[in-house]
C-alpha cells in the first residue's frame, strides 16, 4: 500500500537560503530511491519561510529504507534539522 508522508519545515531566522540548498540536493537524491514514487517540495504562498514536503513511497518499508540512506542521515538529520525552528511529520496511506 502506498505510504505518504507530509512534512512541514520552518527554518530558523537567517537559515532560509541554506535550507533551500539542502532541499534542492535532497530532492535529487530522494527521487533516485527505488521505492520513492514522488517527492515534491512546496513553499507557502502566505509565508515564504514555510515549506511543505510531500512524499510518496511504494510502501512503508520503502519509507523506512529511505530513512536509512546516507543522504537522509546527512542532509536531513545532520544538516537541516539543526537549522529548523519547526519540523512536523505526518504519515498517511492512500485511501482507495
Amino acid at each position: 500500500m502506498t505510504h505518504v508522508v507530509v512534512a512541514r519545515w520552518r527554518p530558523r531566522d537567517g537559515q532560509i537560503e541554506r535550507i533551500e540548498a539542502i532541499l534542492r540536493e535532497l530532492t535529487k537524491e530522494i527521487r533516485r530511491e527505488p521505492g520513492n514514487l514522488q517527492f515534491i517540495v512546496n513553499r507557502s504562498l502566505d509565508d515564504p519561510n514555510e515549506f511543505l514536503l510531500y512524499e510518496q513511497y511504494a510502501n512503508e518499508q520503502a519509507f523506512l529504507d529511505h530513512r536509512q540512506t546516507p543522504h537522509f542521515k546527512t542532509l536531513v538529520l545532520g544538516q537541516a534539522v539543526p537549522l529548523l525552528e519547526r519540523r512536523e511529520i505526518h504519515a498517511f496511506s492512500v485511501f482507495e
